[in-house]
């Protein structure tokens, strides 16, 4: 018995060493890529390692890899082309110091962590092997997990109309194709919310901070999948900026908001008004510095 219980200890600290190497590789493969550019909190909370209700566990050429196949958010098609239904839209004229927003900030529920990229590449991604990919994430076809799995793959297999896009599967991917439209001088900023509310109030604007030297972003929105995978696109005519707010119950938050020049392509009236989103905690906006 003594020795059953000796190995399952010796079993978890091995899980637990390879996936703390797998996330202190990605950190510094971010470290070493973007030297001048703090990790956002977005990205961080991705990296945590540890089991997680819900999740099971990938083995991929002895390498361990966690993924979590319940409570993930869904995104519909109609949400990637634009932004996510959860941003708040706003007039940029609006996007001032002294304007009142009633807004609720709900983190995802997922609860999986970034793949190493070799781990990441070595599992299918596409429609066409889609039992596959089920099989590999241990979920079964008729359930409802697998219907979100299958929106997502069917949405990355979709040619890109008018924009230029990817759906990254690791970390060091996102990172790759951001600074492959950027530049290596680039930052990514996510959403900071102080501490969760359980409702809707009213969140006060204390401040409007414009990122980025020009009108060029990347920007990622988190999909639905067992492990961490976004859907990035590049942009031209976005600006991006930092609002700072403060609730009612005294909540900080630091909002990324992004502001299209252009109008026209969301088909605003009218169409010279540009339109602004503020956005949801798990999207990143990447910009040049």
């Amino acid at each position: 018995m003594e020795y059953f219980h000796l190995l399952h200890i010796i079993t978890f600290l091995s899980l637990a060493l390879v996936g703390s190497h797998a996330a202190l590789t990605t950190q510094v493969y971010w470290k070493t890529t973007l030297p001048n550019s703090p990790m956002p909190k977005a990205i961080r909370d991705l990296l945590l390692s540890g089991k997680q209700p819900g999740s099971t566990k990938l083995n991929v050429g002895g390498q361990m890899a966690e993924v979590h196949v319940h409570n993930y958010v869904t995104v519909r098609n109609d949400q990637l082309h634009g932004y996510r239904n959860t941003a708040v839209t706003m007039l940029a004229k609006d996007m001032r110091k002294g304007t009142k927003l009633n807004l609720e900030f709900i983190k995802s529920t997922s609860a999986s962590t970034f793949l190493p990229r070799q781990v990441a590449d070595s599992i299918p991604f596409s429609s066409a092997q889609l039992p596959e990919i089920l099989n590999r994430v241990s979920v079964k076809p008729d359930s409802l997990e697998a219907e979100k799995i299958k929106l997502t793959v069917s949405q990355c297999d979709q040619a890109a109309i008018g924009e230029e896009k990817i759906c990254a599967t690791s970390l060091e991917s996102l990172i790759d194709y951001s600074t492959s439209k950027l530049g290596k001088k680039v930052e990514a900023i996510s959403t900071e919310v102080e501490k969760e509310t359980i409702k809707s109030q009213g969140y006060s604007i204390t401040g409007v901070k414009k990122m980025g030297v020009n009108d060029e972003t990347v920007v990622c929105h988190r999909l639905s999948y067992p492990y961490p995978v976004f859907y990035c696109h590049y942009t031209q005519k976005v600006e991006a900026y930092t609002v700072s707010m403060v609730g009612d119950d005294g909540t900080n938050v630091k909002a990324v908001t992004v502001c299209h020049i252009d109008a026209s392509t969301l088909k605003a009236k009218p169409e010279s008004v540009p339109v602004c989103h503020l956005l949801p905690e798990d999207n990143l906006v990447w910009v040049p510095y």
